[in-house]
């Protein structure tokens, strides 16, 4: 066995690192790896407790934004404290360097996994899905910290026999979240301008790399989920990266039910609000969002309330403005247009 406190041992990673020590933890296996880092399985040497063992690749340790942002997962999973945000027990550096962070073992599968099996899932276990997230997501919003890269990978479903559906949704990798001055203390901030996320899952204001994203982008998110969920496929499709993200910008998506005829006009309402173009068009917390779900029988009656705008059949044309719900005036299906600027990846399982 080798003890990281040393200079020998994971000085050699990314080879094996097995019966070698993360602080308390042992290295019993390799779980992922992926273009950042490596994840591995751990066990306290004291006490057992299982652990996940995140380490940054040696050639990215360096690296002072990369591992800024590597460690905002780690102070935002522990600033949040709720059931439905992975558990963080430790992060830092080793003494050769390497970023790392130890978290919480979960047992189950990415809901991406869960929708590349079964292509689309039944509408009740969706909504009880989405009301999971929606309540994890309502207590990082009280922090101040704003996820920003919520998408099918990032949302793992472990085994829960006191939940619905007997499963709980965990929200995993904030690597990319925008955290509160008071949360962020010495790290670097955000360039304004940049566009951080995953296209197929960002926000209309996310993708013009607008300095104003806050929490109500990460319920736009929700809805391109939630749509993903029902239909088994996002809400925008495209070759190129760019016609991606003119899509979330200026496009409307077509109506759920053209994928899923079987869907509840509630729920379609539901996706259309919280896919509104402007932040101040849809539901306005994950909150609020978590109690209509959980209100009454899904999906009937406790969703009756939202109603969304008619959106044209061809993309092409413009949608006829409808009566606006209680939360706002009226509007259109297109958003305001911008030109997005730079790229960056959000970490996958492994970090990378």
């Amino acid at each position: 066995m080798f003890a990281v406190d040393g200079t020998s041992g994971l000085e050699h990673y990314p080879g094996t690192v097995l019966g070698e020590l993360v602080g308390s933890y042992e290295i019993t296996g390799k779980i992922a790896e992926g273009g950042m880092g490596v994840v591995y399985r751990a066990q306290h040497q004291l006490i057992g407790k299982p652990a996940a063992v995140k380490l940054l690749l040696p050639e990215l340790s360096s690296n002072h934004d990369i591992v800024n942002r590597f460690f905002t997962e780690a102070r935002a999973a522990t600033a949040i404290r709720h059931p439905g945000i992975v558990e963080v027990f430790d992060f830092g550096y080793l003494q050769n360097g390497m970023a790392y962070i130890v978290m919480e073992l979960l047992e189950g599968e990415p809901l991406s996994r869960r929708l590349a099996t079964q292509g689309r899932l039944e509408e009740r276990h969706a909504l009880v899905i989405t009301r999971g997230i929606a309540s994890a997501l309502a207590a990082a919003h009280a922090k101040q910290i704003v996820h920003r890269d919520l998408k099918p990978d990032n949302v793992f479903l472990v085994p829960d026999p006191d939940m619905p559906g007997g499963e709980r949704a965990k929200i995993l990798d904030f690597g990319i979240a925008k955290v509160s001055e008071a949360q962020r203390g010495t790290g670097s901030k955000t360039r304004t301008g940049a566009v951080m996320g995953t296209p197929t899952y960002m926000s209309p204001e996310q993708c013009r790399g607008a300095g104003e994203v806050d929490h109500r982008s990460d319920i736009y998110a929700i809805g391109c989920i939630l749509y993903e969920m029902v239909t088994g496929r996002p809400p925008f499709q495209a070759e190129g990266i760019g016609e991606l993200i003119a899509a979330h910008m200026l496009m409307p998506p077509d109506p759920p039910t053209r994928h899923n005829p079987n869907l509840s006009a509630s729920t379609e309402g539901l996706i259309l609000n919280l896919l509104a173009k402007s932040p101040a068009e849809r539901v306005q917390t994950a909150g609020e969002l978590a109690r209509l779900l959980g209100q009454g029988s899904m999906p009937a009656g406790s969703l009756q309330s939202i109603t969304a705008p008619t959106v044209a059949m061809n993309p092409l044309l413009t949608p006829v403005p409808t009566p606006a719900s209680d939360m706002a005036a009226s509007r259109t299906a297109n958003g305001q247009p911008g030109v997005p600027t730079t790229l960056s990846g959000a970490a996958a399982e492994a970090g990378g």
